[in-house]
């Protein structure tokens, strides 16, 4: 909105042309996203327990956790009204990549609000089946792959770029859209198991969502591209304001969400976080970086894999309890630990990723 002003206002003075920069966009999108949940925050917190908007503890987890009952949760709500309001602010409302982002994380928001709804209504840890998640997630998953299949202007848009080999590239065919899904709903679900403790999703979600962000400005930005060797995306860049909110907001959310957390994000704040930075790897072509970035989420997704397989196929279990976090809790290590040792494993990765870029 501001940059469709800013253009109204050049008229009258040049130095409003400086809102066209997606960089000077993308700073004010993460102070604006961060100011918007320090001060929504309180009050939203103070409506969760006026409401008793509680979250439910499974009893067969890590008795520290017991304490936790009756947290507040649903916070995710504060983030995602964040970055949306933010997005609208800041970015190129012209942009079909930034209503693809917004699109995305709106949606599968809604399943984790009707499935923080009902954990809440029926004051269990259980909500929404976990076959019935399944099915809201892929279906949106199929609807978002095909928007981005049928409207790509440029072939090289689709294809899957192999690690490291700059010169190899797949041609998935109708099997881009399969893949899509496949990387929407993973990514969705992984963050999704990954919180489990306060602040433990959400640090890393800000510092992929940074990193992605550097890459789609460069993925936007032909001469960058060309000299990375990633694949160039006309208009892609745009997507880094949206990827500077996620940042914001996370960053005001862990305010209040640090150990010992104030409120939880719930379902509906990790289901689109997590289906958002998928979305985002997709546009970008990036999803295998998203993978190594992301690899927290990787291992925790992993994990409870393993355990329900483990115990189906062999009868017994590999870890004290999935996901992993709640493995090493239970090995003694006191929950800031493992949380703030995921940061530091997360920030390692982050680096990783982004050497691997100048490597290929």
């Amino acid at each position: 909105m501001f940059l469709w002003l800013a253009e109204i206002l050049q008229g009258v003075d040049r130095v409003f042309s400086i809102f066209e920069y997606i960089t000077l966009r993308s700073i004010l999108s993460v102070l604006t996203s961060l100011v918007i949940s320090l001060a929504v925050g309180p009050f939203l917190i103070r409506s969760l327990i006026k409401r008793q908007i509680g979250q439910s503890i499974r009893d067969d987890g890590p008795q520290s956790h017991l304490d936790k009952s009756g947290t507040p949760t649903m916070g995710g709500v504060l983030i995602v009204i964040s970055i949306v309001v933010t997005t609208l602010l800041w970015s190129d409302l012209s942009n079909k990549y930034v209503w693809l982002c917004v699109l995305c994380l709106v949606s599968y928001a809604l399943i984790g609000w009707y499935d923080d709804y009902q954990k809440v209504l029926h004051g269990s840890s259980k909500g929404l089946s976990a076959a019935g998640k399944s099915m809201l997630q892929t279906f949106l998953g199929f609807v978002f792959a095909i928007v981005i299949y049928t409207t790509a202007t440029d072939k090289s848009e689709l294809l899957y770029i192999v690690p490291v080999f700059k010169d190899v590239v797949i041609d998935l065919g109708i099997f881009y859209i399969l893949f899509t899904v496949l990387v929407i709903v993973g990514s969705s679900n992984a963050v999704n198991l990954t919180d489990g403790l306060d602040g433990l999703a959400i640090m890393p979600t800000v510092l992929v969502s940074g990193a992605l962000g550097a890459v789609a400005y460069m993925a936007g930005h032909v001469n960058l591209a060309d000299y990375l060797s990633i694949p160039y995306i006309r208009n892609v860049g745009e997507i880094t304001v949206f990827l500077a909110a996620i940042v914001g907001s996370g960053l005001g959310f862990l305010w209040f969400n640090t150990y010992p957390a104030q409120v939880f994000m719930g379902d509906i704040g990790a289901l689109s976080l997590g289906a958002a930075l998928g979305i985002v790897a997709v546009l970008i072509r990036q999803e295998f970086l998203l993978f190594i970035m992301g690899g927290v989420f990787v291992v925790e997704a992993v994990s409870v894999i393993l355990q329900v397989a483990s115990f189906k196929l062999l009868g017994r279990r590999i870890f004290r309890m999935a996901p992993l976090h709640h493995h090493f809790e239970l090995k003694g290590w006191p929950e800031p630990k493992v949380i703030v040792r995921f940061w530091i494993i997360t920030v390692i990765l982050v680096l990783v990723g982004m050497a691997m870029l100048k490597v290929r």
